[in-house]
């Protein structure tokens, strides 16, 4: 049966292709516009990467101390949209700014306010999945998200690589206009995209406010810390997400770096960039297709396995065409296994609490992010001596420091898959006891239902 989503679930995946465009921005042009003015002013190729790496740092830091208390207040009644509108707001009109700084200092202090706010949009973002559709359409809602994300974030991409290459191919534009051009692109496409569900959202599960929301929030915020401890398929879950999720945020971070190192250029790394959107966003659908006949965590457990042998096949790499190989197995499961980890977690948590369930998630989520490059930078370094001298004495060998670095991720993949066999585990004896929260819920046969739940 052909799925069709109701006009809330179409806006609620709008954000995600709205939001998505500034995720590509970060991964390609914002570094390269950040060194070109930082070297103009002076700072040096060194401190240059240390500096981005301080102001990445930070903008992790501030969502994982913001991210839990703010999807906590989301939870109580009429905040949620409130919260959702001043991140939105904050990011794009930061992200707008951000084309008219000259100075690297004031262009990092936005880069941290625009990049935050985006990271708390998506705490309040994924905790409406409970709110704008029922529980048995939670896997295929979320897939459509992400799939139309990584497709419809195509066309503010390749309008922003279009206005750079104007600049630096033709010199055409100058470095200040093709700046404040491709962050106006951005910012306009986020909140056009965004402004569909600002408009029609409603919160339908929520938490009476009791007291001053600052202090009720804090005090939900610590009980909730403490039932992790007795809710063993959360906290499970939890876990084996932090170890996962890692490995594949890493593989997108180091994947630049990567390909570097095997001789591909800028604008090659950033066209393998691109495949990986376009084949994300056929994989992502057709997994949410199979999520109606395959259990979700299945489907999970199939993406972990797969992301262990996309470790041990970029082992083995030598050839830059197997980058685009490695780019196109990285396509298929990443807007998989991202879509699915938070389906499954929104149908295991209380809805009433879904934004402080979320901002917990977004902590080990994005916490997670420094695990893997960490692992990949020991294991790299510590191999390096050894392989350089295998080639002063003229041995040639397949493997090499870095690929033996990516390969250790595989340990994040195989510790990832074992604490979630154990949540699935525990959510079954959960289910057997009839302990399940959320219950079934309403059996949905076509989008017309759920319109008139939804909208009428």
């Amino acid at each position: 049966m052909k799925f069709k989503m109701t006009p809330l679930e179409k806006k609620w995946v709008l954000y995600d292709v709205g939001n998505s465009a500034f995720t590509l921005l970060v991964s390609t042009l914002l570094p390269i516009f950040f060194n070109t003015v930082a070297s103009a002013q002076g700072v040096s190729e060194t401190n240059y990467l240390s500096y981005w790496a301080y102001a990445t740092s930070i903008s992790t830091a501030i969502v994982a101390v913001l991210g839990p208390l703010l999807g906590t207040l989301s939870d109580l009644r009429g905040m949620r949209k409130r919260i959702f509108s001043l991140a939105i707001l904050i990011g794009v009109l930061g992200c707008a700014v951000l084309g008219f700084m000259q100075h690297w200092l004031w262009f990092l202090v936005l880069y941290v306010l625009a990049k935050s706010a985006y990271q708390l949009s998506l705490v309040v973002y994924d905790s409406m999945l409970c709110d704008v559709t029922l529980r048995e359409r939670m896997d295929e809602v979320s897939s459509r998200g992400y799939a139309w994300g990584y497709i419809g974030s195509c066309i503010p991409f390749v309008l922003t690589i279009g206005v750079y290459v104007l600049h630096e191919m033709f010199d055409i534009l100058s470095l200040q206009a093709a700046m404040i051009l491709v962050f106006a692109i951005v910012a306009v496409w986020w909140i056009a995209c965004s402004f569909p569900l600002w408009k029609n959202y409603r919160q339908e599960h929520f938490i009476e406010p009791g007291g001053h929301p600052v202090r009720t929030g804090l005090k939900s915020l610590g009980g909730t810390f403490r039932e992790l401890v007795t809710k063993k398929q959360i906290l499970f879950f939890l876990i084996a997400f932090f170890f996962y999720i890692d490995g594949v945020y890493t593989i997108i971070d180091m994947a630049t770096a990567y390909g570097t190192s095997l001789g591909l250029d800028t604008v090659m790394l950033v066209l393998a960039l691109l495949v990986t959107q376009v084949v994300a966003f056929p994989a992502a659908i057709l997994i949410g297709m199979l999520s109606r006949k395959v259990k979700p965590e299945y489907l999970i457990i199939v993406c972990i396995v797969a992301y262990f042998f996309i470790t041990v096949y970029a082992v083995f790499l030598d050839k830059p065409y197997e980058f685009w190989i490695l780019a196109v197995c990285v396509g298929l499961f990443q807007g998989t296994i991202q879509a699915m980890s938070r389906s499954y977690f929104a149908k295991i948590i209380p809805r009433e609490k879904a934004g402080e369930y979320f901002g917990i998630y977004d902590i080990f989520g994005k916490g997670a992010a420094f695990i893997g490059t960490l692992l990949v930078g020991v294991v790299t370094d510590a191999f390096t001596p050894y392989f350089e001298r295998l080639t002063a004495q003229g041995t040639e060998t397949v493997i090499t420091a870095q690929s033996l670095g990516v390969a250790a991720l595989a340990v994040m993949f195989l510790i990832g898959l074992a604490f979630f066999i154990v949540a699935v585990r525990a959510g079954r004896k959960k289910d057997a006891a009839g302990e399940n929260p959320q219950g079934s819920g309403l059996a949905v046969q076509d989008g017309a239902a759920l319109e008139e739940t939804k909208e009428g």
